[in-house]
């Protein structure tokens, strides 16, 4: 047993230039663990919340009630506890806090702190973050597909178009190596596209080109440009993934794109995104309907779940029980993993085991508001989740984790990566890419 000595919390700053919590947990044997706390701008209402201030200053956004919650109440119960116990430490954390909020503690408070112990432990036991991931959850570690945004919309841009994220994937690529390369093409030709035809408007949150479209199927067209643009067949090697992000233009089974003037009801949600599923070769749509639309995510899952991953973000909220439960409602195969949406690293074990069990995917992600934290690379490699979503390709606090699965794709290989495959025979293999593939 390695017990923790002491635990402190100071105030940093994200990437978009607001107040964070990072936490360092110090061991008797002077072994360190450090992490830090992401934040989100589009974020379910059911999932933890930042502990801020209020109040004039920064905008209300300054967090010295979250680290006094960390220098006080956690640090308190944690110190003399062995780190290498995690659900012992969170278990810790949670009886100061149970509830799913974090409203006491406050979830930047509570995350930095879990994730910390988790890096404190890695070190103590003399091996990298994902191995030990791998020992204590018993998965197989392997490098993810990376999700990775060409365009930004939503929260994440001023909502210039409403749908949030416009991604590739390359599941054609032999390596994570590879997948960079080819991400980098069709990234910089989509930003000479827009740059050719007066659409580009600057850099969104997430590091994705901030567009000037007049529709979001624009969005959609210039991304397939892209693909083709950069040499690739669109369908072949490189696939598209959305974020809707629904629950932020939906409410009480209505959705309202500001962009195409247009107020659709779920089914005419439902139907519209069913033609951009026939037209473009989509292999994975999130909160494809808003958090409070049961009956659509149902029917979305019913109609589609055999063709393309259907993602719960905002509608499952890193949260094992509402994963069952959407399970048990066939609703959704898949669920994204922000550690930070739980509050803590064994709740978000305990939802990647949930979704699992069912055979469902599960995709690591980021935050719009991001660090130089690299722990989520580990985590995805570590759980062996198959899919990692940090953001685009530029931004330090994107570069970051994308240059971490590279360091660790010379530890494990290249051979460990999850893409390479024949598209007809992988999830990813949707309908319109299993012909393609054929």
């Amino acid at each position: 047993m390695t017990a923790i000595k002491d635990i402190n919390a100071r105030r940093v700053w994200d990437s978009r230039g607001k107040p964070t919590v990072e936490v360092d947990v110090i061991l008797e044997n002077g072994v360190m663990g450090r992490a830090l706390a992401p934040a989100g701008a589009s974020r379910g209402t059911r999932e933890a919340i930042d502990l801020r201030d209020g109040g004039a200053a920064l905008r209300g956004q300054n967090i010295q009630s979250a680290l006094n919650s960390v220098n006080g109440p956690i640090a308190a119960s944690l110190r003399g506890f062995d780190a290498q116990d995690q659900n012992g430490a969170d278990g810790a954390i949670l009886a100061l806090d149970p509830s799913p909020l974090k409203d006491t503690l406050g979830g930047n408070a509570t995350v930095a702190t879990s994730l910390a112990v988790l890096h404190a432990a890695a070190a103590d036991a003399g091996r990298p973050l994902w191995a030990h991931i791998a020992e204590i959850t018993g998965s197989s570690p392997a490098l993810p597909l990376p999700e990775i945004q060409i365009f930004g919309g939503g929260a994440h841009a001023g909502r210039r178009v409403d749908i949030q994220d416009f991604m590739i994937m390359v599941p054609g690529a032999a390596s994570f190596d590879e997948v960079m390369e080819i991400t980098s093409e069709v990234y910089f030709a989509a930003g000479d596209i827009m740059q050719s035809k007066g659409k580009l408007a600057g850099v969104a949150d997430e590091g994705g080109w901030w567009p000037n479209f007049s529709s979001n199927e624009e969005a959609l067209e210039t991304l397939i440009q892209a693909i083709e643009k950069a040499g690739e067949t669109p369908g072949e090697r490189v696939v598209v993934s959305l974020d809707i992000a629904a629950s932020e233009f939906g409410k009480d089974g209505w959705y309202h794109l500001a962009l195409d003037d247009r107020r659709m009801d779920s089914a005419e949600m439902i139907e519209m995104l069913s033609g951009w599923l026939d037209t473009y070769p989509i292999v994975a749509i999130e909160d494809p309907l808003s958090e409070d639309d049961v009956a659509g995510t149902i029917e979305f899952t019913r109609r589609f779940g055999d063709r393309v991953q259907i993602i719960g973000d905002d509608y499952l909220v890193t949260n094992a029980d509402l994963v069952r439960n959407a399970q048990s409602q066939a609703a959704c195969n898949a669920v994204l993993i922000k550690v930070n949406q739980a509050g803590t690293v064994t709740e978000s074990f305990d939802t990647f085991r949930a979704a699992r069990e069912k055979g469902w995917g599960t995709i690591v992600s980021a935050r719009s508001g991001e660090t130089e934290d690299v722990s989520i690379s580990h985590l995805a490699t570590g759980l062996g989740s198959g899919q990692l979503k940090v953001g685009s390709f530029t931004r330090s606090e994107r570069m970051v984790k994308w240059n971490e699965c590279l360091r660790i794709q010379d530890a494990l290989g290249s051979t460990s990566f999850v893409g390479g495959k024949p598209l007809a025979n992988t999830w990813w293999g949707g309908k319109n890419n299993k012909e393609t593939a054929a």
